[in-house]
């Protein structure tokens, strides 16, 4: 996993080649404290997507961007856009039931 601010986000993520999963997440959010562990070894597996966290609270213009009103939310993207959200997920496994439905 590592951050991406508004500055970096557009190379990082928008103009990557391969899909990007986004966790928008703050550091106050007890339910995203408790899915970054999850996150973190599921970022370890051979073959998961990269991952990337956005801090709302430093990153305000970002969650705004694209409309993220709850977190965690996670998003999907590749080739310049993103897929639907998956809001609050509390498990990997449907984590990854929603990454198949994102054909990553």
């Amino acid at each position: 996993m590592f951050s991406v601010t508004t500055q970096d986000f557009e190379k990082t993520v928008i103009e990557s080649a391969a899909p990007v999963l986004v966790e928008f997440t703050a550091p106050w959010c007890g339910y995203c404290r408790r899915l970054a562990p999850v996150l973190q070894r599921m970022s370890a597996d051979e073959g998961m997507l990269p991952i990337a966290a956005v801090n709302i609270d430093e990153e305000p213009a970002l969650a705004e961007r694209f409309k993220v009103d709850t977190i965690p939310t996670l998003l999907v993207f590749r080739g310049g856009s993103h897929g639907p959200a998956l809001v609050a997920p509390s498990t990997a496994a449907q984590i990854k039931e929603w990454l198949a439905g994102q054909e990553v």
